[in-house]
């Protein structure tokens, strides 16, 4: 297919949102930069979100020292799966994935095998801040590993789906799915290589797909046919989503949301400065529902439940994807 080059007017007939206009705009108009460390530290978040009630993935247990790392097995001799994570990580990196084990394996998302010493390694890494934002010393998480839900199955390969959903003044205005490859080492990182699935606000129902910013109609690991997605439990994904705003007090974040089998809906983690390709997935532009948000009545006004049943009503997509 002959590549179509779209000018910058074009572009914003089709109400894209650019990065200039995102900085100024919406992240630095209505994100206080003292409210960062709630999201850019994913120990805070989730201490917040207990406080508030917000579902997420359970902590096990946090390292915090090198010296911790030296007799790391024993807390996990009892532990079969879990996520290792840096609090300060971005871009999903630095993520370790363990499914199961036998015997002195540990077996990843993508089915590798490792061993105790690369859990060491690992967590010293994170540790010295080689995956955190600016390489500043972190701390390691160890969290509960997503059950994902079976709707999902064949579309996500080698690793748990997630689901973005942009809310701006504590009104979602545009989510996807994220679906793991092959490519992406089993992660949900559109960058890395990762599915994204444009979602209708109305209803859940996939609008458009990309991968490395190409449409594509079929998961290429698994050949299922994308059109056919449908997330369940939708409003309660964008009332959770919606909650995020008044969890943390940020007027525009990104919100990482899963779907548990056992548990329903569950907080990933939190994002200040959330990535453009959200609009490359949905085939349409952030930005007219954007200034549309901001006439209506703020958060102190209307609760999340009245927010999300307005942009489900108001916020509807066209019956025929964007291609």
């Amino acid at each position: 297919m002959t590549a179509r080059w779209i000018s910058a007017r074009q572009l914003r007939q089709f109400g894209m949102l650019g990065m200039n206009c995102r900085n100024v705009d919406f992240i630095n108009r209505y994100n206080r930069r003292s409210l960062y460390p709630l999201v850019d530290n994913k120990l805070k978040t989730k201490l917040l979100a207990q406080q508030y009630a917000v579902p997420m993935p359970g902590l096990q247990f946090v390292v915090r020292e090198q010296h911790e790392i030296g007799h790391i097995e024993q807390q996990l001799v009892d532990r079969d799966s879990f996520v290792l994570k840096p609090a300060k990580g971005s871009g999903g990196k630095g993520i370790l994935v363990v499914t199961g084990r036998e015997g002195d394996d540990y077996i990843k998302s993508s089915g590798a095998r490792i061993g105790i010493a690369d859990i060491r390694r690992h967590m010293s890494n994170i540790l010295a801040g080689l995956y955190s934002l600016g390489g500043a010393t972190d701390v390691v998480i160890i969290e509960d590993l997503i059950a994902f839900d079976d709707i999902f199955a064949g579309y996500s390969h080698e690793g748990v789906p997630d689901i973005r959903i942009v809310v701006f003044r504590g009104y979602p205005v545009m989510a996807m799915l994220r679906l793991a490859t092959h490519a992406s080492d089993g992660k949900a990182n559109l960058h890395q290589g990762a599915v994204g699935v444009g979602l209708a606000l109305e209803n859940g129902r996939c609008l458009h797909a990309v991968q490395f910013g190409r449409p594509v109609s079929v998961h290429p690991d698994t050949g299922l046919t994308l059109s056919e997605i449908r997330v369940p439990a939708w409003r309660e994904m964008l009332v959770l989503a919606a909650k995020c705003h008044d969890m943390t007090g940020l007027g525009y974040i990104g919100t990482d949301l899963v779907l548990d089998k056992h548990l329903g809906p569950q907080l990933l983690e939190l994002n200040a400065r959330p990535g453009l390709a959200i609009q490359i997935a949905n085939g349409r532009g952030l930005l007219p529902r954007l200034r549309h948000a901001e006439k209506l009545p703020d958060s102190r006004k209307w609760p999340a439940d009245q927010r999300v049943d307005y942009v489900m009503r108001h916020f509807r997509d066209s019956d025929e994807p964007v291609s």
